[in-house]
């Protein structure tokens, strides 16, 4: 609630400065904000996965991002360079993602968890060939797929859709290899720019694109097949969420999103909730809601709207 009370014309700014400070500072006020400081463990930097997106992106698409200027003589040089900042980088927040989770208190340092992280960063680079290659057919998705595009450099450059899929395809290698939390603050970070949300857990096959992309929601457990296209606005979301026995807690994992297979369209508006399964080839028409399977081959679309005129005001 807003405090209306009056403000005094008298407050002492270096005693309010100590009083708030204290306040904020105390143990029991930082329980849940500042969960991690008690425990002596950093939390992830958001401006260190800031660098390592950078980074990745300049070596997923160089000229693009990065030195625009890079030529094929100097690009083994620069790419060496930035892969190792990022595996040194990464390594760092995969741990400090394994810290935010334990539960351990008076933790001492962990030398499995560091090991383990280093393991991770370095297996996350040797991915990154695929996950160009899955990223390229992206984006001859979206230029094949859009009368607007003039080249498939212009929807690197400019679409929101090939931002959101390189965060996505960097956020889901991270979280099959067992990640905290790392995936989903990249994940956010594109959701934030574009106003994609894809969770990283998603699993989305080559040739994918979303034309425009605003206020498109594709789930944890949803699975995409290849050469798939929405719009924007499109929903892949749950019907329900089961709780646990005699409780009000949500059970977590189970697959509750919708599985849409091969060649499927979906046109702007459409919500599909609950582990339905989209037949290949479907068409999925505007602002249609979906809770039931659709056969291969089908198109779904809203009842025809009757056709009326009012005069004056009357029907209304």
């Amino acid at each position: 609630m807003i405090d209306e009370t009056p403000v005094p014309a008298d407050l002492d700014r270096d005693a309010v400065l100590t009083e708030t400070v204290a306040r904020l500072c105390a143990p029991d006020a930082c329980e849940t904000a500042c969960l991690r400081i008690s425990r002596d463990a950093p939390m992830p930097s958001l401006d260190a996965l800031a660098e390592v997106m950078a980074l990745v992106r300049t070596v997923l698409f160089p000229g693009y991002f990065g030195p625009s200027d890079v030529s094929p003589k100097s690009l083994p040089f620069y790419a060496g360079s930035a892969l190792d900042r990022v595996a040194k980088l990464l390594a760092e927040q995969v741990n400090r993602g394994y810290c935010f989770v334990c539960a351990k208190e008076n933790r001492s340092p962990c030398q499995d968890c560091e090991g383990r992280s280093e393991a991770v960063a370095v297996e996350f680079v040797r991915r990154l060939p695929r996950v160009r290659e899955l990223l390229a057919s992206d984006v001859l998705a979206a230029y094949d797929g859009d009368p607007a595009a003039k080249s498939p450099g212009e929807t690197i450059f400019c679409y929101p859709s090939i931002k959101a899929l390189t965060n996505h395809r960097i956020a889901h290698q991270l979280h099959h290899l067992g990640v905290e939390i790392i995936p989903r603050i990249i994940g956010e970070m594109a959701h934030s720019d574009t106003g994609i949300d894809i969770h990283p857990g998603a699993h989305i096959g080559p040739r994918f694109f979303i034309d425009h992309g605003t206020g498109t929601v594709i789930g944890e457990t949803c699975v995409i097949g290849q050469n798939v296209r929405l719009y924007q606005g499109v929903t892949l979301g749950a019907k329900s969420f089961p709780k646990e026995d005699a409780g009000s807690r949500l059970v977590k994992g189970l697959p509750r999103h919708p599985i849409v297979e091969d060649d499927v369209t979906i046109y702007a508006g459409a919500t599909i909730l609950g582990r339905v399964t989209i037949g290949a080839g479907a068409v999925i028409g505007g602002n249609v809601w979906v809770t039931q399977d659709v056969a291969p081959g089908a198109r779904i679309v809203q009842a025809r709207a009757a056709e009326q005129v009012f005069v004056a005001g009357a029907g209304i």
